[in-house]
C-alpha cells in the first residue's frame, strides 16, 4: 500500500471516529436534557395534583394504580417522591408520590414522542456524519494521491539517479517536506554529478597521459636481448598497456562519448576472433545469425568474459553460439554468493577484489558498459552444473 492510500485511510478513519464520537455525545446529552425536562414537568403535574387530592378536588393522577411499576411502588412506601421511566416497545414515564394512609398517588404519560424525536436526531446526526466523513475521505484521498505521486516522482528520479542518469531531477512542488525532500536530492544529484565528473577527467586524463610512457616502454622493450627478464618485462608492459587501455574505454563510456560503429555480422565469426588466442578456450556454434551491431565491441565483451574465466575459474572456458545468444561459462567454482549478490543489484564494481590476489578488475565492468551501450542484454549467473556463466543476447538484425 502506498503513502497515498495510506494517508487516504488515516484521514477516513479519523473523520468517521470524529463524526461518531460527535453523535453520540450529541445523542447521550439531548436525551438527557428530554428526559430531565419531561421528569420535571411530570413532577410538575404530580405536585398539583397532591394539592388537588388535599383539597378533595378532582385530578387526573391515579389514586394506587395496579400497573405501577414495582421500583416506584417499592421507592414511594419508603416515603421518596420519585419519577421513573420504563424504557420498552412503547415507554412511559411515571410520577409517584406517598400521600394518607400510605396511599400512592401517580402520575404516567407516554415518552413516545421524545423516543421519534431523538430517533429522528440519531437519522440527522447518521446523514450529516456520514457525509461529513465522505468529504472529508475525499480531501484526504486527494491529498493523499497527490503526496502520493509527488513521493513517487521522488523515488523514481532516485531510481533513475541510481541506474546512471545524473541529469534527472525532481520539480519541487510546494514547501512541505516533500518539496523539501526533492530540493535536497536535486542538491545531492548535482554534487554526485560534479564528484563524478571530476574523477572521470582525472582518471581519462592519467589514462591518457600513461599511453606515451607505456607506449615508450614497449618499444624499448623490442629492443631488450632476449632472455628471462625481458620476458618478465614483455609481459608486464604488456599488461600495464590492456590496463591503460581499459581505463580509456571505461572513461569513455562514463563521458557518452562513445559511439557504436554498426555493421552486419555472423555472430559465429565474431565470437571465433573473440577465442582466438585465448588458451583453454573453445567455441561451439550451435545456431549461427546475423546481427546487425559493432563488432569491435561484441568481440571485446566476448574476450573480456572468456578471459575474465580463465583467471577466477577454471578450464575448459566454453563459448557457444546460439543464434543471437552467446554463452561463455567455465568449470570452475562460480561466482561467490556475495558477489554475484553485488553484481545483480548495482553491477559489477570496478576493482572489487573478492580474495586476495583476485578480483573482477574492470573486465566485468566493460563487458557490461558495452552491453548496455549495444542495447544487448549480458546476464551474469553460476552455471546449474556447476561453474560461471554469462550470457550475451544481442539485438537481431531488422
Amino acid at each position: 500500500m502506498n503513502v497515498g492510500a495510506k494517508v487516504a485511510l488515516a484521514v477516513a478513519a479519523a473523520a468517521l471516529t470524529v463524526s461518531a464520537a460527535i453523535g453520540g455525545l450529541v445523542h447521550r446529552i439531548t436525551a438527557a436534557d428530554q428526559l430531565a425536562t419531561a421528569r420535571t414537568e411530570l413532577d410538575q403535574q404530580l405536585m398539583n395534583a397532591a394539592y388537588d387530592y388535599a383539597a378533595a378536588r378532582k385530578s387526573q393522577a391515579r389514586l394506587n394504580p395496579p400497573d405501577l411499576p414495582r421500583p416506584v411502588a417499592r421507592a414511594v412506601r419508603g416515603g421518596i417522591r420519585v419519577t421513573y421511566l420504563r424504557q420498552g416497545t412503547h415507554p412511559l414515564l411515571w410520577a409517584a408520590a406517598p400521600v394518607a394512609h400510605g396511599e400512592v398517588l401517580a402520575l404516567s404519560r407516554s415518552y413516545a414522542p421524545e423516543a421519534r424525536s431523538l430517533a429522528r436526531l440519531d437519522r440527522t446526526l447518521g446523514a450529516v456524519g456520514g457525509a461529513a466523513t465522505v468529504l472529508v475521505s475525499l480531501a484526504g484521498l486527494f491529498l493523499g494521491v497527490r503526496m502520493g505521486r509527488r513521493a513517487t516522482a521522488a523515488a523514481r528520479t532516485a531510481e533513475s539517479i541510481a541506474n546512471g542518469d545524473l541529469d534527472a531531477r525532481v520539480r519541487p512542488d510546494g514547501r512541505d517536506e516533500i518539496a523539501r525532500l526533492a530540493a535536497s536530492m536535486n542538491t545531492m544529484a548535482d554534487a554526485l554529478g560534479a564528484r563524478l565528473e571530476a574523477e572521470r577527467r582525472v582518471t581519462a586524463d592519467i589514462a591518457h597521459e600513461l599511453r606515451t610512457p607505456v607506449a615508450g616502454m614497449t618499444t624499448a622493450v623490442g629492443l631488450l636481448p632476449p632472455g628471462e627478464a625481458t620476458d618478465l618485462v614483455r609481459g608486464s608492459v604488456r599488461k600495464l598497456r590492456v590496463l591503460v587501455e581499459d581505463v580509456l574505454e571505461v572513461a569513455r563510456m562514463d563521458a557518452g562519448v562513445a559511439t557504436p560503429a554498426t555493421e552486419e555480422q555472423w555472430v559465429g565469426a565474431m565470437a571465433r576472433r573473440a577465442g582466438a588466442g585465448l588458451e583453454g578456450v573453445t567455441v561451439r556454434v550451435r545456431d549461427d545469425a546475423t546481427v546487425t551491431t559493432d563488432p569491435r565491441r561484441v568481440e571485446r565483451i566476448l574476450t573480456n568474459l572468456a578471459a575474465n574465466a580463465l583467471r577466477h575459474g577454471a578450464p575448459p572456458v566454453e563459448v557457444e553460439v546460439d543464434g543471437p545468444v552467446v554463452r561463455v561459462r567455465d568449470h570452475g567454482p562460480g561466482f561467490p554468493a556475495d558477489l554475484l549478490a553485488v553484481l545483480h543489484t548495482s553491477g559489477p564494481q570496478r576493482f572489487r577484489t573478492t580474495t586476495p590476489g583476485t578480483g573482477t578488475g574492470l573486465g566485468l565492468t566493460i563487458a557490461t558498459g558495452q552491453a548496455r551501450l549495444l542495447h544487448a542484454r549480458l546476464t551474469l549467473r553460476n552455471h546449474p552444473d556447476g561453474g560461471a556463466e554469462a550470457v550475451l543476447t544481442l539485438p537481431t538484425a531488422t
